[in-house]
């Protein structure tokens, strides 16, 4: 998490507006995986990257202690001010530096936000802080594969969205192209023998345009370009806000189509 693409307290609110909370089935598999392993009961989760708290709400009904950890201190402000449960609570740090003692973590996770770790640093952590028995998950989702639903336009749909991301390619970072890989390589490098993928549960949501639009803003990519040429990056939004309207045949920002995209998980559990 040496990366700083998330500070600026105007992205953080973006972030915390408009990005998915992760699909309850995943979480469902994530909870049943760390059953079978380890056992219960469910003591202390670690959401790394937490950003602005979904995935760590998620979690807060299955565990005693969730702690969520992030760089940004923007992101956690956010995470803080929404509406959660009080065994969440929020830190600044890092991926590679965990401040627990060994053998006291149940179950460490992160929600799009792995593929911005120093990956050897941070199994090394994960290694030590996991409890005999406890689990790692890392998930995020791939838009590779995206679909839109919208009455017969969804395919041209689709197409304006690759659009937006061929335009905004040479502002991607690396370390989103791995994540585009699904974490192929940090699951080749996790040293516990049982581990498993999950490479492709699709998800629907019911989105507005404007949240779509909100959506991209909210991509690292993007902010990348806003930061060299703020008027360029913002006619990039309302132009494709424009298309995905007329394309739909509409005018209010607020009509909603469906969304479909692929989450990916890789699970690994600690040997006893």
């Amino acid at each position: 998490m040496a990366y700083r693409l998330f500070d600026g307290k105007d992205h953080a609110s973006v972030y915390h507006k408009y990005r998915f909370t992760p699909p309850v089935e995943l979480k469902d598999i994530i909870i049943q995986y760390l059953d079978k392993r380890k056992g219960r009961p469910h003591v202390l989760a670690v959401d790394l990257g937490c950003g602005t708290g979904q995935n760590s709400r998620l979690l807060a009904p299955h565990f005693r202690e969730v702690v969520g950890i992030d760089i940004s201190e923007c992101q956690l402000e956010e995470a803080r001010a929404a509406p959660g449960y009080p065994n969440i609570t929020y830190r600044e740090g890092t991926a590679e530096e965990l401040p627990f003692p060994e053998n006291s973590v149940d179950l460490l996770t992160a929600s799009s936000a792995a593929h911005w770790f120093d990956r050897s640093r941070f199994l090394v952590e994960a290694s030590r802080v996991l409890k005999p028995g406890g689990c790692l998950a890392l998930l995020g989702f791939s838009d590779s594969n995206s679909r839109f639903f919208y009455k017969d336009c969804g395919e041209r749909l689709c197409q304006i969205f690759k659009e937006v991301k061929q335009a905004l390619l040479p502002h991607t970072s690396q370390p989103v192209a791995v994540a585009d890989g699904k974490l192929e390589e940090l699951y080749s490098a996790i040293p516990f023998p049982d581990k498993e993928r999950i490479d492709s549960l699709k998800t629907k949501y019911c989105i507005s345009v404007r949240k779509l639009v909100g959506f991209i803003e909210s991509w690292s990519m993007f902010q990348a370009y806003q930061a060299k040429d703020r008027e360029r990056a913002e006619d990039l939004l309302l132009n494709t806000q424009k298309r995905f309207l007329e394309e739909m045949g509409v005018t209010s920002p607020d009509t909603e189509l469906e969304y479909e995209t692929e989450y990916y998980c890789v699970l690994a559990s600690k040997p006893r």
